[in-house]
């Protein structure tokens, strides 16, 4: 009896698993019909999403105050002030200097790129007993690299400087913050509502599963990277590494992506300081080397723990189908995305077991 509720698990997830692939692949299909739509309600929800997201980290410390018998409102207005004042402070000191860095960094681009194609061109000289067809390749994996690096450089810099969406960020984003804290337990009330009472109970378990497993992960890879980023920074900048701000804030952001993200920032780090010297790039792979090794040995095991029982090849998976759908932020998204995936998942399973 045992063996085919096992096997009958297997089946279901399978077959769930198979649709919900099927689904992704027809909605990666279709994007370009609906994407320009998709991108005008994204726009538009934008600043309630992050002011949901951000409200959603620091409700715990709300409850956390409130035990301690700290009227409701004092503990917002304490964290809203110590967060939101703190954020305003970090990004008034680096804005600017980012802004600066992307700017020297987009002008110089062009005399990297003739470096990069100096270099390509002694690989030419050495490899030249290789038929066309592999410098053919060669080209146009050069090619493909300016083009993306062009591109990358040129969206970072549009995003930077969008003054509407600055203002947007400084000024909405803190009170809808506020509001989200204030209104919390009445919000979920709200849309408790809109659930059947008979799911109430399951929907509830389901929220809590994902809230325990999700919500100590996303918190801790945060505070995790925050750290990355620093300590890169320190150390970019006592060995005198240009762009070392821009380059620590891509070290912690693709730090989130778990096993591939130390190679992915480590990347433009190389490529960067390799047409500076070669003893200088050495010293930046040896650093950050032992910050991963700090990192995953000392850091993510006290902040981020175990906190998903998933199988690492499942968020291998995972990530290689983020990194097809949408690149790095597909990336960044998957294991949350998983994550979810597999708390709905098995709580079906134990709803349709126990009806």
């Amino acid at each position: 009896m045992l063996k085919d509720a096992n096997k009958f698990k297997l089946i279901y997830f399978l077959i769930i698993t198979i649709f919900v692939i099927l689904l992704t692949f027809l909605l990666v299909k279709l994007f370009p019909i609906y994407g320009s739509i998709l991108a005008f309600f994204v726009r538009l929800l934008m600043p309630f999403i992050i002011a949901c997201f951000i409200a959603y980290l620091l409700y715990p410390i709300v409850t956390w105050l409130e035990q301690y018998k700290f009227p409701n409102v004092l503990s917002i207005l304490l964290i809203y002030l110590l967060f939101i004042g703190g954020t305003i402070y970090l990004v008034y000191r680096v804005y600017p200097a980012l802004i600066i860095q992307l700017r020297d960094l987009n002008e110089h681009l062009p005399q990297f790129i003739k470096m990069y194609e100096d270099t390509i061109y002694q690989m030419y000289v050495s490899t030249s007993f290789l038929p066309e067809a592999v410098h053919d390749q060669m080209d146009q994996f050069i090619f493909n690299i300016e083009t993306s690096l062009e591109n990358f450089v040129g969206k970072l810099m549009n995003g930077f400087t969008k003054i509407f969406d600055f203002i947007v960020i400084i000024t909405v984003i803190p009170v809808l913050v506020f509001y989200f804290l204030k209104d919390y337990q009445q919000i979920k009330k709200y849309f408790k509502r809109f659930i059947p009472i008979k799911y109430r109970q399951v929907a509830g378990q389901l929220i809590g599963a994902i809230d325990a497993s999700l919500g100590g992960y996303i918190r801790g890879q945060l505070l995790v990277s925050g750290f990355v980023s620093l300590l890169t920074l320190i150390i970019f900048h006592l060995f005198g590494v240009k762009y070392a701000l821009l380059l620590a804030i891509i070290m912690g952001l693709t730090n989130i992506i778990p096993y591939f993200g130390p190679i992915i920032g480590a990347i433009p780090a190389v490529a960067l300081t390799i047409t500076v010297s070669t003893k200088l790039t050495i010293i930046v792979i040896i650093a950050i080397f032992v910050i991963q090794i700090i990192e995953s040995n000392f850091i993510s095991p006290y902040i981020v723990g175990k906190t998903m029982n998933i199988h690492p090849i499942a968020i291998i998976f995972a990530l290689l189908l983020g990194g097809q759908i949408h690149g790095i932020i597909g990336m960044i998204v998957a294991v949350p995305a998983l994550t979810i995936l597999k708390e709905v998942l098995s709580h079906l399973f134990i709803f349709q077991k126990a009806n």
